[in-house]
Parts: C-alpha cells; sequence; structure tokens
C-alpha cells in the first residue's frame, strides 16, 4: 500500500494498518507466551502436578472455540468493540455492556500482574536482586514500564506493531531454545535430581484425581481457568480489526491461528520444564522460568531468558493497553461511555484519550493491589481467569444465538458458527462458576479479605468485586445516556458502518471483500 494515511470516517482509526502477519503477532504477542508461562506453570502444577501438559490442551479447546465465535461475528461486524458491540447487537445493551466491562476489568487487573513481572524482571537482567525482591521496587519499575509503553500505544499502531515484531521474536528464540536445551539434558542424563522423562500419562486428564481416587472436578476447573489466563489476548488481534487490511477476514483469521501457535509453545515449554525440574519444586511457583532458568542455560545464558520474559511483558503491558483503548473507544462512539473517550488523536490517530486514561487507572489498581496484596501475581492471574471467563463465555453464546437462524449449508459452517462457540461457551460458564465458588472460600486464596465479618478469598473479592462494579456504573451511565439502553443507537438492525476509502484499499490489493457491499453504510463526507 502507500503511504498514504487510510482512516475510518465512523471513528477516525488508521484503516488498513495491519496485515496478517501483523495481526498474528499482535494476537501472540498480547497473550505473552514468555511472561503467561513463567507467571501461570507453578500454580497449574500446585493443581494436577505433572498432568499439567493435559489442562493446558484442555484450555486450548474452548478457547479454539470462542476463536471461532470471534471469527464468525467479526466476519459480519468488524468492529474495534468486539464483546461490547455483538453482545449489544445480539441480546440487548446491557449485555453487551457488561461485556465491554468485562473486557476492560480483566485487562486493568491483568496489567497488575504483568507490570510486575516486567518491574522485577528488569532489576534481574542487571543482577540488581535486592531491588527484584523489594515490593517498592518492582511496584516503581512496572509504573515506568506501564508509562513507556502507554506512550508507544499512544503513538500509532503501526509503531506498535513494528516494536511487536522485534520482541515476540526474541521471545520466540529463547523459549525455543530453553526448551530444546531442558530436554536434551534431560534425555542425556545432564539434568538434576529431580528430572523425568516425560510421560503419555502426562497428556491424561482423568490423570487428575483426588486422595479418594475420584476425577477432582475442582483441581480440573482450576486448572482450566489458569491455562484460560496463559491463552488470554489473542483476542488483541480482533479489537485492531478497524485498522486491519481486509478487516472481516484478516483479524479473525489471525485469531485462530494464534491460538494454534499458543497451544504449540505452551505444550513444548510446559513439558520441558516438569521434564528438568519435576513437579514438587515447581508447585505454586510464581516464576517457573526464573526458578530453572539458570539450571538450563547456565549463569551467563539465562540473561536470555530474562531478556526474553521481560520483552514478553513489555508486549503484553503495550498489546493490553492498545485493544482495551478501544474497546473505550467502541463505548464512547455508540453513547455508552461519555462522548471524551471517542477523542482520536489527530496525528497519530490513536484514541488519544482512552489510551492515556487506560494506562492511568491500570497504574492505579497495580500500585494498590501490590498494597495490600501478599502475592500479586497469584490474586490477580485467578482473577484475571474468572473475567476472561466471563467475556469469553459471553462471546460464545453470542455467535450461538446470532447465528442459530444461519448457520450455514455444511457441516464446517455448523461447527464453526454453532457447535465449537457453544462448547466454549458452556465449559467456561461451569469453569467460571464452580471457580467462583471454590475462590470464596478463604482456604484457596493465598490472601483473604474480611467481608461483613467473615473471611473471603481476595481472588473472588477482585473478580466479582469488579463485576458488581460494573454493574454500578452500567446504572450511572444508563442515567447518563438513556438511548442506548433503550437500544436507539446500537441494536442488530444498525448497519455496518465504514469509510470507503476501505473498499478502495482492498480493491488495489486485489483481495476479496470481507463486506456484504450491498448491506453496507459508507457514511456521508
Amino acid at each position: 500500500m502507500s503511504g498514504t494515511d487510510v482512516t475510518t470516517d465512523d471513528k477516525g482509526l488508521r484503516a488498513a494498518s495491519l496485515n496478517l502477519g501483523a495481526s498474528i503477532v499482535v494476537g501472540v504477542s498480547s497473550t505473552a507466551p514468555g511472561y503467561s508461562i513463567a507467571a501461570t506453570l507453578g500454580y497449574i502444577v500446585a493443581y494436577v502436578s505433572f498432568q499439567s501438559p493435559a489442562i493446558v490442551l484442555l484450555g486450548f479447546l474452548p478457547i479454539l472455540g470462542i476463536a471461532y465465535a470471534y471469527r464468525e461475528l467479526n466476519r459480519e461486524t468488524p468492529d474495534c468493540g468486539t464483546t461490547f458491540t455483538w453482545g449489544t447487537r445480539v441480546f440487548n445493551p446491557w449485555v453487551g455492556w457488561m461485556g465491554g466491562w468485562g473486557y476492560v476489568a480483566a485487562s486493568i487487573i491483568g496489567m497488575a500482574s504483568v507490570s510486575q513481572i516486567a518491574g522485577q524482571y528488569f532489576f534481574l537482567m542487571f543482577g540488581l536482586d535486592g531491588q527484584a525482591n523489594s515490593t517498592a521496587w518492582v511496584t516503581a519499575g512496572g509504573v515506568v514500564w506501564i508509562v513507556i509503553l502507554t506512550w508507544v500505544s499512544w503513538k500509532g499502531v503501526q509503531t506498535s506493531a513494528r516494536l511487536q515484531y522485534v520482541l515476540l521474536t526474541i521471545e520466540m528464540v529463547v523459549l525455543l531454545a530453553f526448551s530444546v536445551i531442558a530436554l536434551t539434558k534431560v534425555y542425556t542424563g545432564h539434568a538434576g535430581p529431580d528430572s523425568v522423562h516425560p510421560q503419555a500419562s502426562w497428556f491424561n486428564p482423568f490423570a487428575i484425581v483426588n486422595d479418594a481416587g475420584h476425577l477432582n472436578i475442582s483441581a480440573i476447573s482450576g486448572g482450566i481457568l489458569l491455562a484460560v489466563f496463559l491463552y488470554w489476548g489473542w483476542d488483541s488481534a480482533v479489537s485492531l480489526n478497524e485498522e486491519t487490511l481486509d478487516p472481516g477476514k484478516t483479524p479473525g483469521r489471525a485469531a485462530v491461528l494464534s491460538t494454534v501457535i499458543l497451544l504449540g509453545i505452551y505444550v513444548l515449554t510446559s513439558v520441558a520444564c516438569l521434564a528438568y525440574a519435576g513437579s514438587d519444586p515447581l508447585a505454586n511457583s510464581d516464576d517457573v522460568l526464573a526458578q530453572v532458568g539458570e539450571q538450563v542455560l547456565g549463569t551467563h545464558l539465562d540473561k536470555f531468558l530474562i531478556f526474553a520474559v521481560l520483552t514478553s511483558a513489555a508486549a503484553s503491558t503495550q498489546t493490553t493497553v492498545m485493544p482495551t483503548a478501544r474497546t473505550f473507544l467502541s463505548m464512547a462512539a455508540y453513547k455508552a461511555l461519555p462522548q471524551r473517550f471517542a477523542d482520536i488523536h489527530k496525528k497519530n490517530l490513536t484514541p488519544g484519550f482512552a489510551t492515556i486514561f487506560t494506562g492511568a487507572i491500570s497504574i492505579v489498581f497495580f500500585v494498590g493491589l501490590a498494597a495490600i496484596s501478599t502475592d500479586v501475581l497469584g490474586d490477580a492471574t485467578e482473577a484475571v481467569g474468572l473475567l476472561v471467563a466471563f467475556y469469553y463465555g459471553m462471546t460464545g453464546f453470542s455467535a450461538v444465538w446470532h447465528f442459530r437462524h444461519n448457520p450455514g449449508r455444511d457441516a464446517k459452517s455448523i461447527l464453526v458458527r454453532i457447535i465449537a462457540p457453544l462448547f466454549g461457551g458452556l465449559v467456561l460458564l461451569f469453569v467460571f462458576i464452580k471457580t467462583a465458588i471454590d475462590d470464596y472460600n478463604p482456604a484457596n486464596s493465598t490472601t483473604t479479605v474480611s467481608l461483613m465479618g467473615h473471611e473471603v478469598g481476595t481472588i473472588f473479592v477482585i473478580a466479582m468485586g469488579s463485576l458488581a462494579l460494573g454493574v454500578i456504573l452500567m446504572l450511572w451511565t444508563a442515567r447518563k445516556s438513556p438511548d442506548f439502553f433503550a437500544g436507539k443507537i446500537l441494536n442488530r438492525h444498525t448497519p455496518i458502518v465504514v469509510a470507503e476509502n476501505v473498499f478502495a484499499e482492498v480493491d488495489a490489493l486485489g483481495m476479496p471483500d470481507a463486506f456484504d457491499r450491498e448491506h453496507t453504510v459508507i457514511p456521508p463526507e
């Protein structure tokens, strides 16, 4: 494409900026494989021990179903509000608003854990172990990372994508090298005394049993919820759909391909860590890669692993800010939030105010959680898992309900429009309810909160408190913007609005249409 700026007239974003490769990079880097496996694998191991690879596989199945829901819904309505927009059009404004809030809450809470990793690994990179173990220093470092990467996101989607290419390449190469070296040492007898050769039983979820020998549903549910967090982030590629070439097709393809890539790297890395270190040493570790990195790579080469996790956390910070700001933008464009959130920076063509607000509110939550929690990573990770299950599940049900009268004419269409999204939605609904009940019990949380004279798990309080806050804000917004909640602004009959130059850009590249042009509205000049 030419160097001419192409913008969408409806929201003002820079259209046709990302191709399929860039969208996949955004989807995978948003998930932050290095950071995610470092922060999550230890907690999965605590639930299911050597069956952690089985949980990684089980968690992938509903996520793939939801990825298909994103793909199919995006084909018809490529809007950066994603779950918010689809939930509103398919069900009603109240459901859609809470779906959008679920995404925003998950992102802001998730920034707390990713910022802690970024701050800690920055100091580890330079051998400053004292600062890396200091809550104050790590919090300060995490805040600096949020500020820097919020600024990059504010500068523009193309600048952000170029940075993501570099960060993701480093991360994937190092994770692959780490896994290969770890497994090589295991099979050649150069690993530690706790090492063990990988077994087929590691991939068998029916081997997850309790002391009575029965299938441990609570452990499986909790493990899958952590796996949901592990995979969370690929939908960022769809949130940038209005800035993507062929926005009706490219983001959906990128979402599905991103989940498959993540499955491969997660299975390989989890098997490598378990084989090298064994199960018990990893259980409840808040940083698995730091724990075994030096043993696998040696005193000097482990710096590459530290750098990979640092770049992973940095990438995730940036790619959490970008889609969250665009969710705010879409909600404001449809009068579901104050109009200020719809402001577009004239030069950068990014949601200027929404981007800065996202960074600022993330800092406030991160600092607050660091001040009251002794385990920021553990509490934030599981709380985010609950919120992700909430809005991912809603997206799955939105696809099923939307396509119920138009499931397609062949088995493949019915599978990706109805069966896969329904499976994903039902699994995540079950996991959400079961894990929320378990997390209410203070014995299942690393920290507790006194609530009306009862001790309650912090994870439950963070997740359910976030949703309760969303209900309060929604009711307040309904008073300020009654037309949106009356269904007058966005509903199932609202036409898709895109800029005419999006068609011109697609035609110039000889690409197939993502839109039904007959029913697509081009706004007047």
